[in-house]
C-alpha cells in the first residue's frame, strides 16, 4: 500500500518520454496491469491526477479493512506491526519436525530471541506509521471523497482517506498527551516520569511503543526508519 505517488497533471506535461515509457511497459505487460493500479488516459483521478500505485481500489479496500480493524492492526496509539488476531491465533509453520510460530506480542518478548524484545511482532512504530499516514495522503488526492472506507471496521462511520490519516495521527498524538487521570501513555507504569515535576513534562520519544497502552519500548531518545 505504501508504495504509491500521485502523477500532477503539469508533471506529465513535462515529462511526456517518462509517460510514455509507463505505459508502454504497462501494455507489454497485461497481467501486472490487471494487479496493480490501472493508468494512463481514462483512469485519471480528482483533478485529473493520475496515480502509481501497487494496489487497485479493490486491493486497497481490502487491506484497509483488515488495517482499520481495532481486533487486528489499529491500536488506541496507531498501527502495530502485526495483527492482534495473532495473540489467539498464533502463524505456526512446521519444518523438518520443528514447529515455529509467529504470536501477537504488543511489547517486549516472551522469549530470549531478537535480544528480549518482541519489535515486529505486535509493537507500533513510528516511521512505519508516518509512511503509512502518508500513502492514505497520497491516495486521498487522487480519490478526492469519492473513496470513503468504515473506520474503525464495524463501527459504520465512514471517512474519506484524509479522514483516516488524521484519526492514525490522532491515535500515535495521544502516546504522548495526558489522559484523562493525568498520565501520559508513552510513560506507562514509571511513576517518576509520571509525577516528577522535573521529568513529567520533558516526553522521551522511544524506539517504538506498547500496541495496546501505548507505552514507550526499546531505547528512549531513538527511532529506527
Amino acid at each position: 500500500m505504501c508504495a504509491t505517488t500521485v502523477i500532477e497533471p503539469w508533471q506529465r506535461e513535462r515529462c511526456p518520454r517518462v509517460v510514455n515509457i509507463l505505459r508502454e511497459r504497462m501494455e507489454r505487460n497485461p497481467a501486472l496491469r490487471q494487479s496493480i493500479h490501472a493508468t494512463g488516459p481514462g483512469h485519471l483521478g480528482y483533478a485529473d491526477r493520475g496515480i502509481a500505485a501497487l494496489v487497485s481500489e479493490d486491493r486497497l479496500r481490502r487491506i484497509l479493512t483488515r488495517m482499520l480493524d481495532e481486533n487486528e492492526f489499529l491500536s488506541p496509539y496507531g498501527i502495530r506491526a502485526l495483527s492482534r488476531f495473532h495473540g489467539d491465533h498464533p502463524y505456526i509453520v512446521n519444518v523438518e519436525g520443528q514447529e515455529y510460530r509467529v504470536n501477537y506480542l504488543p511489547g517486549e518478548s516472551d522469549t530470549g530471541m531478537f535480544g528480549g524484545n518482541s519489535n515486529w511482532r505486535g509493537p507500533i512504530w513510528m516511521p512505519v506509521n508516518a509512511v503509512l499516514i502518508r500513502a492514505l495522503l497520497q491516495f486521498c488526492l487522487y480519490y478526492g471523497d469519492n473513496f470513503k472506507i468504515e473506520c474503525p471496521t464495524g463501527s459504520g462511520k465512514m471517512m474519506n482517506l484524509f479522514e483516516v490519516a488524521h484519526e492514525i495521527a490522532s491515535r500515535l498524538e495521544r502516546i504522548f498527551l495526558r489522559d484523562k487521570s493525568g498520565q501520559r501513555p508513552v510513560y506507562g507504569g514509571t511513576e517518576k516520569f509520571q509525577t516528577d515535576p522535573l521529568w513529567k513534562d520533558n516526553i522521551l520519544f522511544y524506539e517504538y511503543f506498547h500496541g495496546d497502552n501505548g507505552a514507550g519500548l526499546g531505547a528512549s531518545h531513538q527511532t529506527v526508519a
